[in-house]
C-alpha cells in the first residue's frame, strides 16, 4: 500500500472564487474533492448541501467525496447522489439501520462509506466493514474546521486498517481533522490512505497549488 489520495476539503475555499479555487485544486494535483455537509443538530455549524455540490460537480472532473455529519442521513442520500456525489459516507452514530444505509448508497451508484466520532470505538463499524468502499476516521469532534489534530486517533486508525487487512478489504482508510504536513505521515504510517486537508491546502502561503504539494511531499513513496 503505497499509493494515498489528497483530498481538500472544500469548505475551507474561499467561496468568493469557488470555480477558480476548484479549478486551482484540480491543477494541483487533489484526488477527491471533500465536502463537509453540517446540519447545525448533528454537530454544531450549518455548512453546505446538495445545491452546492451540483454547482461543484458541474465545473470539475474530480470525485466529490460528501461527509454526511447530519441526523437522519437516509432522507437525504438519494439527493446527493443525483447532486452528484462519488462517495457518500455516513455516520455510524445518526443511521440505526447501518447495514441498510450502506447498502442504499451502493444501489445509488455511489461508493458507501461510514465514519465515527473520536469517542466512538472502533467496533462500532464491525457490522459494515466487510461491504464498505470507505472508513473515514475522525482526527478532530466534527463541527468546526481549523481544530487541532488528536494524536490518540492514531491508534485508533491502526485499529481499523488490521481489522480491514484480517477481510483482505480493498477499502480507503481515510482521515480528517488537523491533517498537514507534520501530521499526515503520522497516519500513513499506521495504514491510512486517504487524506482531507481543509486549512493546510487551501489556506497554504503558496495557495492550494503549495499545500497539496507540501502534503504530498510529506511521505516519500
Amino acid at each position: 500500500m503505497n499509493k494515498f489520495l489528497i483530498a481538500p476539503s472544500i469548505i475551507a475555499s474561499d467561496f468568493t472564487r469557488l470555480a477558480d479555487e476548484i479549478a486551482a485544486t484540480e491543477s494541483a494535483g487533489a484526488d477527491w474533492l471533500h465536502m463537509d455537509v453540517m446540519d447545525g443538530h448533528f454537530v454544531p455549524t450549518i455548512t453546505i448541501g446538495p445545491l452546492f455540490v451540483e454547482a461543484c460537480k458541474r465545473v470539475t472532473k474530480l470525485p466529490l467525496d460528501v461527509h454526511l455529519m447530519i441526523s437522519n442521513p437516509d432522507q437525504y442520500l438519494e439527493v446527493f447522489a443525483k447532486a452528484g456525489a462519488n462517495n457518500i459516507t455516513v455516520h455510524v452514530e445518526t443511521c440505526p439501520n447501518l447495514l441498510e444505509t450502506i447498502v442504499k448508497i451502493k444501489s445509488l451508484g455511489c461508493k458507501a462509506g461510514v465514519t465515527l466520532n473520536p469517542l466512538t470505538p472502533a467496533s462500532a463499524l464491525d457490522e459494515v466493514l466487510p461491504i464498505v468502499d470507505l472508513v473515514l476516521v475522525m482526527s478532530v469532534t466534527p463541527g468546526y474546521s481549523g481544530q487541532a489534530f488528536m494524536p490518540e486517533m492514531i491508534g485508533k486508525v491502526e485499529e481499523i486498517r488490521n481489522k480491514l487487512n484480517a477481510l483482505r478489504s480493498q477499502a480507503w482508510l481515510e482521515v480528517d481533522g488537523g491533517i498537514t504536513a507534520d501530521t499526515l505521515p503520522l497516519m500513513y504510517k499506521v495504514g491510512a490512505n486517504v487524506f482531507v486537508a481543509g486549512n493546510a491546502a487551501f489556506k497554504h502561503p503558496q495557495g492550494v497549488a503549495g499545500g497539496v504539494r507540501a502534503l504530498r511531499e510529506s511521505v516519500r513513496v
